[in-house]
């Protein structure tokens, strides 16, 4: 029986410099008998040469030979380039099919059995492969940097002959990864560090990080949903809960927020009225753009002024740091891959709770039970 192949192209979606498998990480796949094709430069943009594949023992070919002889396609935006797929050619990467349901409908009908790296379990066996995490870490991260460069003011405290300079105040909304991170550089950088999440259980994850926790007079019983992201809210505890975070956001230098429920447009927790309350020269950094902002003035993609407050809507920030988020989603991924094979062939078996939890189309159909529901109500809406 010869061995599986593996193809890994370049990266087609605009603005993606990231690379869905990394030369060291090849060895651990051709160890169980896989062998790993990637598409001449599939990796110069996150800084890994065809050489350095070559030398890891992957084979260089053009993107029509790897698409016409791979059996199973890793991708990080893999629904944003869609190619010519072979009926049962298995694809696996982001795929956004909760936000974009329709076009998992599309990939169906092409006979591709597709596997969603985002809706990847929240369950101790499933940490190696959760790339949303991995990823999220990143964006933290580059928020607080973008942070820091557009503000007119540094982050730590000073003393110096010409006087003390007081510390940068970053506000952090939602404590998820991306939150985290973001309050872990912030405090490296020097800055007096607040944060806020929904869910009240990650208080003492906030304080670990170096960060007070704003604590709001809100019912938060029904904050956290499953997997451990926070679920969705009515209008009301949102309206409440801006009226009571007005306060330190106006108190703010930098307010980052990164709240997003899976699937759904992001809650607005920033009014423009809040915009408008901070000094000039403040800075916010959405990382939920993508989904609608947290803020309402955030546009994606956008610089926004707002009497002198900056709104930053970044996207795809991972892909600004394409080194080292291509190194860990490749670990991610690779995790995955070794997961489903047995005996050097995939193994699709819809028993494995990590395997039926990020399994969206199979056999020209949408098997996904939450994908499919939303194509129902779009269809009945």
């Amino acid at each position: 029986m010869s061995g599986m192949k593996i193809g890994v192209p370049r990266e087609t979606a605009l603005g993606e410099n990231r690379v869905a498998m990394v030369p060291s990480v090849i060895a651990s796949l051709a160890a169980k008998g896989a062998e790993v094709r990637v598409e001449a430069g599939a990796g110069t943009a996150a800084g890994f040469t065809d050489a350095a594949y070559a030398e890891k023992g992957a084979k260089m070919v053009s993107r029509e030979e790897l698409l016409a002889s791979a059996d199973v396609v890793l991708q990080v935006r893999a629904a944003a380039q869609v190619p010519a797929f072979r009926r049962d050619q298995v694809m696996i990467g982001f795929l956004d099919p909760l936000g974009a349901p329709q076009a998992m409908a599309a990939l169906a009908r092409t006979g591709v059995t597709a596997l969603s790296i985002e809706l990847m379990p929240r369950i101790t066996r499933a940490q190696s492969m959760d790339a949303l995490s991995s990823q999220a870490t990143v964006a933290g991260y580059k928020a607080v940097l973008m942070a820091a460069e557009k503000l007119p003011r540094m982050f730590p405290m000073l003393m110096t002959a010409a006087g003390t300079i007081t510390p940068a105040r970053v506000f952090v909304l939602g404590a998820g990864v991306a939150g985290l991170q973001a309050i872990a550089t912030a405090k490296r950088l020097g800055a007096v560090v607040e944060a806020y999440d929904v869910r009240p259980a990650v208080k003492e994850q906030v304080q670990s990080v170096g960060a007070k926790f704003v604590e709001l007079p809100l019912d938060t019983a029904a904050a956290e949903g499953s997997g451990g992201y926070a679920a969705a809210q009515d209008e009301s505890f949102y309206r409440r809960q801006r009226e009571v975070l007005a306060k330190v956001v106006a108190a703010s230098d930098v307010v980052i927020t990164t709240a997003a429920i899976p699937g759904q447009k992001a809650p607005v927790l920033i009014t423009r009225e809040m915009v408008e309350s901070m000094a000039p020269g403040s800075v916010i950094v959405d990382l939920a753009a993508e989904r609608g902002g947290n803020c309402e003035a955030t546009k994606a993609d956008e610089v926004v002024d707002v009497n002198g407050v900056t709104v930053l809507g970044p996207i795809n920030l991972p892909a600004t740091v394409p080194y080292h988020a291509s190194q860990m989603y490749a670990k991610n991924i690779s995790a995955f891959l070794l997961h489903l094979m047995k005996d050097g062939q995939l193994n699709v078996d819809a028993a494995d709770e990590i395997t039926r939890e990020t399994l969206v189309t199979r056999g020209g159909e949408v098997v996904h039970e939450r994908v499919k529901q939303l194509l129902a109500d779009s269809t009945t809406g």
